[in-house]
Order: structure tokens, then C-alpha cells, then sequence
């Protein structure tokens, strides 16, 4: 299966420039795989660049989600981040993938100075 880059999501996502949308949709048509890196920064890029709100963010990770050409990294950790998101939207998506990404790996907790992220099982707030 090929990869996609940060680049293909996001056009996928904001379908801001009909080109490369369909070149994005051509390219991902015969099956594509999306690392947790690029879906993250993808949603940072969504979140920074083009201002979408936590809400938007979580509509983005779930149209990828359930996207039928496309294959997430983990996707079930990926829905587990998602979940977290979306009860604390302040918290971002990469903190809840970076901690489903550690649980799934067995190296809980996870240690941060973050407040937020801290309050979560799993997370340990130093």
C-alpha cells in the first residue's frame, strides 16, 4: 500500500484547490496509508493554518477514519485519541494520539507538563 503525505489530507480535508483535489482523490483511490505523524500534522495544519475549530478537527480525523481508501496508522488508537479530543478539546489531537500511541504500546504513563493532558488516564502529570 503507498503512503500520503500532511499535503494530500489537507487537501482532502479543505478541497480548496480542485487540481490537487483530484489528483489527492485519484492517488488515495487505490489504497492509502496515513502514519500517525502526517495525520497529525495534517490536524495542526487544519487547526493553524486554516482556523478550523476543535469540532472541524474531529470531523477531519473521522472522515479519515472512515474514509474507504484510506488505512490510519493504529486506526484504533486513532479512535481512542478522537474520543479524548472530543471530550477535551483543548488538550489538541496530537496530545491524545501521542498518549493512545503510548497505551497501546505499553508505556503508560506518560509523563507531561501538561495540565490537561495530565488529568487523563495514562497521562501523569510531572
Amino acid at each position: 500500500m503507498r503512503a500520503v503525505d500532511t499535503n494530500v489530507l489537507v487537501r482532502l480535508a479543505t478541497r480548496d484547490d480542485a487540481k490537487q483535489v483530484a489528483a489527492a482523490e485519484a492517488f488515495v483511490a487505490k489504497g492509502a496509508w496515513v502514519p500517525h505523524l502526517v495525520l497529525a500534522e495534517a490536524m495542526w495544519v487544519l487547526a493553524s493554518v486554516y482556523d478550523l475549530d476543535p469540532a472541524a478537527i474531529a470531523t477531519a480525523v473521522e472522515m479519515f477514519l472512515n474514509h474507504r481508501d484510506i488505512t490510519l496508522q493504529d486506526a484504533d488508537a486513532v479512535a481512542l485519541a478522537l474520543e479524548h479530543f472530543r471530550k477535551r478539546p483543548k488538550l489538541g489531537f496530537s496530545d491524545c494520539l501521542v498518549l493512545e500511541v503510548a497505551r497501546k504500546a505499553g508505556h503508560v504513563p506518560l509523563g507531561t507538563f501538561d495540565r490537561e493532558l495530565g488529568k487523563l488516564d495514562g497521562a501523569q502529570r510531572l
